[in-house]
């Protein structure tokens, strides 16, 4: 087998046991569409060409509420800002593939590919990260986009008492503790999940879970400066 397709084969199964955790995540996201007055079609075009389920959960939330447009906007763009962060640390690890492609890579870097592919796809020797990272998102997306149709589907039958909200913290927990290797992950999981839990009720438009972000990132770097780390 050509050693691409294999790549693409080894990212779609790596990916795989994480898979069951975004049907409920996309099956609220597609329910979401609906209820704020849409259709199928804008249901199935905010799926593809947002790719970002909690900026598109949030989004939709917001719209339902009846907030304005540059609150809505505000919102997604500060909760997908994370995404520079992630494109800052695997451009490295995708550094072969061409100019032409990478504007594609960029649109496929959701949480799950990035967390898989720094891990697993960095750690096996067999295969090419570009086309590892391209397979696992092809299983990602098109699990992301079928559950989605199918909440904006039956999205009104589901009861509310199911509540599938709790499948957008347990896909991103499911990605993340396997992650936690080492007194430094550790460190660093704990202090933005303690930052988070007090600022981000307190600040708007998820602002809160941005600077979480860098007061998990500050601490990893004092206390463990780089020369440390790789020593």
């Amino acid at each position: 087998m050509p050693r691409r397709r294999y790549s693409m084969i080894a990212g779609a199964r790596d990916v795989a046991p994480i898979l069951l955790g975004i049907v409920p995540f996309g099956l609220v996201a597609g329910s979401q569409v609906i209820s704020a007055g849409f259709g199928m079609a804008e249901a199935i075009g905010m799926s593809l060409f947002v790719n970002a389920g909690a900026s598109q959960i949030a989004a939709t939330s917001l719209y339902i509420e009846g907030a304005p447009l540059f609150v809505i906007l505000g919102t997604a763009l500060v909760i997908n800002a994370r995404m520079f962060i992630y494109s800052i640390s695997i451009a490295p690890v995708l550094e072969s593939a061409s100019a032409r492609l990478r504007p594609l890579l960029g649109h496929m870097l959701v949480d799950q590919n990035y967390a898989m592919t720094m891990t697993r796809g960095r750690e096996r020797a067999d295969v090419d990260p570009v086309p590892y990272y391209i397979g696992a998102w092809f299983a990602l997306a098109g699990t992301w986009q079928l559950s989605s149709i199918a909440g904006a589907a039956l999205g009104p039958f589901i009861p509310a008492s199911w509540g599938l909200d709790f499948a957008v913290p347990l896909v991103f927990l499911a990605m993340l503790v396997p992650s936690l290797k080492g007194r430094l992950s550790l460190e660093v999981a704990g202090i933005t999940a303690i930052a988070a839990a007090l600022l981000v009720p307190r600040l708007p438009m998820q602002t809160g879970l941005l600077v979480a972000m860098f007061a998990g990132m500050l601490w990893g770097a004092l206390r463990h400066p780089a020369k440390e780390v790789s020593s």
